[in-house]
């Protein structure tokens, strides 16, 4: 690597929502990479709750205005989005063992296609480590509290989301 290489990692996910686990995962690869993606994948196999235009404003507003930080979708190959955008790394956050396995995997899978792309393995802080997207929606829908699990103004939208899907239920 040449002095003037500038280091690139790719933080892919499906961010819906943004949680705490994300943002300290965002935090700390920021003291990593010269330039960090955080990659909005958009599968159209699934449902998010909120569309990638709001999952990327959501983070937009959390990241402020760092400049080494960009906000970004891909769909396809993740091996191919990281090289049209010249990283060096892919970033995936782990919260537990479980989440090894299937990582563990992809990373292979990943290696395979893109040899010159590395898999860097980031642990949750452990404030985090058992908050993921997926039990937040749960617990939201279900009219629990979700404050300090996810950002103030991932919060509001999650509260208005739910509550204009409770009112087209109650139609």
């Amino acid at each position: 690597m040449t002095e003037n290489t500038i280091r690139i990692g790719i933080y892919p996910g499906s961010f819906d929502p943004l949680t705490y686990g994300h943002l300290n995962i965002i935090e700390r690869a920021a003291k990593l990479f010269d330039r960090l993606v955080i990659s909005i994948a958009v599968n159209n196999t699934k449902t998010p709750l909120f569309t990638p235009e709001e999952r990327a404003a959501q983070i937009r507003h959390v990241i402020g205005g760092d400049s080494r930080i960009e906000v970004d979708y891909f769909s396809g190959l993740l091996v191919e989005y990281a090289r049209r955008k010249g990283a060096c790394a892919i970033l995936r956050g782990l919260r537990a063992v479980s989440d090894f396995d299937y990582e563990f995997q992809m990373a292979h899978m990943n290696h395979k296609i893109g040899p010159e792309i590395e898999t860097v393995f980031m642990m949750t802080g452990e404030d985090h480590f058992y908050v993921s997207s997926r039990l937040v929606k749960e617990v939201a829908s279900l009219g629990g509290d979700v404050t300090g699990l996810v950002p103030d103004n991932v919060f509001v939208d999650l509260c208005k989301k739910y509550a204009a899907l409770q009112k087209g239920v109650q139609k």
